[in-house]
């Protein structure tokens, strides 16, 4: 008789680190399908913008310019300054996925969200980032963004305002929760108080949506400028190498 195989104890650890995510992802998505719903498209149209864009943010300003009639140049600019952080996203969780087979690595950068780069890289911080872990959480957000997407299509019809039922308060408070994940590490308060305060300034006097590419490179910068020593402690992989040394 063939005995049950055990979960892989890494799968397991990403679904649980991932289901809290997916509780704020779901609503998030159905706003897309109902936003999306609203401006015309159909159901396929719904559904295949999430499946080949899979960005929340840029997929709902792309919606809301073509809504009032602005020219592709235009759709297209405010999609790349949304989506130049995940240059930055690549270029760090490249670091951790080398070992990753060829075709693997490209499923990855693909899967490459908001919240996947928080949980690669605090997974990273820990221990190795392993192909079970990535596609386990990455996989299970994809799959709950489409889902959401095709529901919030569905009963576009119902939900006229989301505003009225605070739907529209979703997409802040998921990305404060991603941001309040690194808030151990020495260098946060510097760099996310820079940014945010950049972040401020730069709508103010330029408008969305680049107060979200220049407010992450001015926290960027604040991070380059500061010491090594000074980055590294509070991090778990600096308390790790502190732990071994002192063994």
């Amino acid at each position: 008789m063939l005995s049950a195989r055990k979960a892989d104890p890494a799968v397991v650890s990403a679904l649980r680190d991932v289901f809290p995510i997916i509780l704020a992802v779901v609503p998030f998505g159905m706003v897309y399908g109902t936003v999306a719903a609203g401006e015309g498209l159909t159901l396929l149209q719904t559904v295949g913008f999430s499946a080949s864009v899979f960005a929340g943010a840029s997929q709902l300003a792309a919606l809301q310019l073509v809504g009032i009639g602005a020219p592709v140049w235009s759709v297209l600019l405010a999609v790349f300054a949304l989506n130049f952080r995940h240059i930055l996203y690549s270029a760090s969780v490249g670091r951790h996925i080398k070992h990753f087979p060829k075709a693997a690595k490209a499923l990855a950068f693909f899967l490459l969200a908001d919240p996947t780069f928080a949980a690669a890289e605090a997974r990273a911080g820990r221990r190795a980032l392993s192909t079970g872990y990535y596609f386990a959480y990455g996989l299970s957000l994809y799959v709950c963004w489409l889902i959401s997407s095709l529901v919030g299509a569905l009963a576009g019809a119902l939900i006229e305002d989301p505003a009225v039922f605070g739907i529209d308060f979703v997409l802040p408070v998921y990305f404060l929760a991603l941001v309040m994940t690194f808030r151990q590490r020495a260098s946060f308060w510097p760099v996310a108080s820079t940014s945010a305060a950049a972040s401020i300034v730069i709508y103010a006097v330029i408008g969305p949506p680049w107060h979200v590419t220049l407010g992450a490179l001015a926290g960027i910068l604040v991070a380059a400028v500061m010491p090594i020593e000074n980055r590294s402690v509070g991090s778990p992989m600096a308390d790790e190498q502190s732990a071994e040394k002192a063994t």
